[in-house]
């Protein structure tokens, strides 16, 4: 079983597999450090477009738990905790 993609304003249909998530979590960061791996040797402007620094040298940031956390809802109104 596929899912439909949509294309061309709506004119155009087709069915594909369903390809792994990677937009948040441990996936999405697995993702990151492939693509960086991959760009480690190119530059980055920064300062506007005054200095330049390597992709490679940037470090990564640890991914931690939420547990505990509050999250917000209704306009920040309401709020509750994430167990």
């Amino acid at each position: 079983m596929g899912i439909v993609r949509v294309g061309g304003r709506g004119t155009s249909r087709r069915v594909t597999e369903k390809e792994k998530d990677n937009w948040a979590g441990g996936a999405f960061k697995e993702h990151q450090e492939k693509i960086k791996e991959e760009s480690k040797d190119k530059y980055i402007t920064t300062g506007r477009g005054t200095g330049k620094i390597k992709f490679g040298d940037i470090k990564s940031t640890p991914l931690k738990s939420t547990k505990g956390m509050w999250v917000s809802s209704g306009r920040g109104t309401k709020r509750r905790k994430i167990t």
